[in-house]
């Protein structure tokens, strides 16, 4: 019998395991290089001598960074007419986070986020629609403190970063003029999208019509969309609080008008897929920052490290919250 084509499921698998072996070289190539610079012993030192008073306040900074996150995500789900209580929402967003954080992808948060949604919006299509534009927003509150903090950093005439203000602000115009559009008149989104039919002309249609009455009722509802991108700024600058939080328990002496620049950048440049979960990108972005303010790499590294590892432990109260609810689930079916 002649060779077969592999089937579907053996492709994919193929491909998959391609995918994280790419990913899984980029990430320790990357790690290679900063950690091939430095002085491993000071590195050490520099770290396990940090405040824990200090990296307590950068836990609870970021605690209320996800609570913060999880109301703006009830926002956008309140204008589409989607009513969830505020600690289902925490709930879904920490085992959220959870998820993000420790499988082997960038968007397994949103995954769930969606999947905990569905069901209440009565369409997968609106809960992504509400996902993806919570992402946008969050984007654009990104885009937005790190201008404010180039800004702030070229008024108190500091050393300048790699990213000038101008373009920070360009790149925040360009957003908003991609999103505004969109907004304002979305069946011109939807007849972008029509070409997209000819893949599955029912299946597309409908979704491309859940996703225009969609943008039609947040066009509806511009105050929460206001509310939401300013929660997003606030967002942000919490997690610029977060690293400060570790670099004064560190004894590093950056200021929080960089950090304004370096956190969001690192964030926005980690969503490219090709690491495992932005390690090493993050590592190579705080090391290159540092040195252009002539800052030491054991001081980069440092702080990228007890932030990411900061970061998983507060996720793990995502784990203790999905193991909760599955157990609640199973004793109500069983009952």
């Amino acid at each position: 019998m002649p060779d077969s084509v592999p089937p579907p499921a053996d492709r994919h698998l193929v491909r998959q395991i391609a995918i994280w072996a790419v990913k899984i070289l980029v990430s320790g190539g990357l790690l290679y290089v900063p950690l091939g610079r430095v002085d491993l012993d000071r590195l050490w030192h520099v770290a396990r001598t940090a405040s824990v008073p200090w990296l307590t306040v950068a836990l609870v900074l970021f605690g209320v960074s996800t609570m913060v996150s999880a109301w703006r995500w009830g926002l956008l789900l309140s204008a589409q007419g989607i009513e969830l209580r505020f600690p289902t929402l925490a709930s879904s967003f920490l085992v959220a986070t959870f998820f993000g954080n420790f499988l082997p992808s960038n968007i397994g948060g949103d995954v769930m986020r969606i999947r905990d949604t569905a069901r209440a919006a009565g369409s997968k299509t609106l809960a992504t629609t509400v996902v993806l534009l919570d992402r946008g927003l969050g984007l654009l509150g990104l885009v937005f403190v790190a201008a404010l903090g180039a800004t702030l950093a070229a008024h108190a005439s500091e050393a300048i970063g790699p990213i000038g203000p101008g373009i920070l602000w360009a790149m925040l115009a360009a957003g908003l003029g991609v999103l505004f559009p969109a907004l304002l008149k979305p069946h011109g989104v939807a007849r972008l999208l029509r070409p997209l039919q000819r893949l599955h002309q029912e299946w597309v249609t409908e979704r491309i019509d859940r996703f225009t009455e969609a943008l039609e009722r947040f066009r509806a509802a511009p105050g929460a969309l206001v509310t939401c991108f300013l929660g997003a700024i606030v967002v942000q600058g919490l997690l610029v609080l977060f690293y400060a939080a570790i670099a004064r328990g560190l004894g590093i002496p950056v200021s929080i008008a960089h950090l304004a620049i370096l956190i969001p950048l690192s964030f926005i440049v980690q969503m490219a897929p090709v690491s495992v979960n932005g390690f090493g990108v993050r590592e190579g972005i705080f090391t290159f920052y540092f040195s252009q303010l002539h800052l030491p790499i054991e001081s980069a590294l440092a702080l990228s490290f007890i932030g990411a590892a900061l970061i998983m432990l507060y996720s793990v109260s995502g784990a203790v919250a999905y193991l909760t609810r599955k157990a609640e689930r199973t004793a109500v079916t069983t009952t």
